[in-house]
């Protein structure tokens, strides 16, 4: 399925956008905004966990802690330390491969439909990793709105 590779090309891309910024960068809210880079990276790897395990009935493969700090309507309580950008770097590089991998073996038996705040009605997976996939684009464009901001 082509979107898997798309999916891991667009995690390729984020990981190339925020290569050597500072904890410091990763965390700042720039004006205008809500939340901070490293919650839009947070947020790619969390919601991908939600639209294709959660919604089919699996357990997702991240804690629900970072489920609660990164998932849709959340914004930043503080700083993600060094340890949570590390863990959140090798969730978005690794994550699609795992799906991927998940997906071709058949785990993804039932899908419970749902819509989403793009107005998208998901009835499958195949629908989820095609959605995902705009997901991921609206946040890395928003990561690279945020990287002008940093001066």
């Amino acid at each position: 399925m082509q979107a898997f590779d798309i999916l891991q090309q667009t995690r390729a891309n984020v990981l190339a956008q925020i290569d050597g910024l500072s904890e410091e960068q990763l965390n700042l809210i720039p004006p205008g905004f809500n939340n901070n880079i490293i919650w839009n990276v947070g947020h790619i790897v969390i919601t991908q966990e939600l639209l294709f395990y959660k919604l089919s009935g699996l357990d997702c493969n991240v804690s629900d802690e970072l489920i609660g700090k990164y998932r849709k309507g959340s914004k930043p309580e503080g700083d993600a330390d060094a340890a949570e950008i590390a863990q959140i770097k090798a969730l978005l590089k690794n994550s699609p491969e795992k799906a991927k991998a998940d997906f071709e073996k058949g785990i993804f038996k039932t899908y419970h439909s749902y819509t989403t705040s793009y107005k998208v009605t998901l009835n499958s997976i195949e629908d989820a990793v095609y959605f995902n996939n705009i997901h991921e684009g609206l946040h890395l464009g928003y990561v690279m709105a945020m990287m002008k901001c940093l001066g």
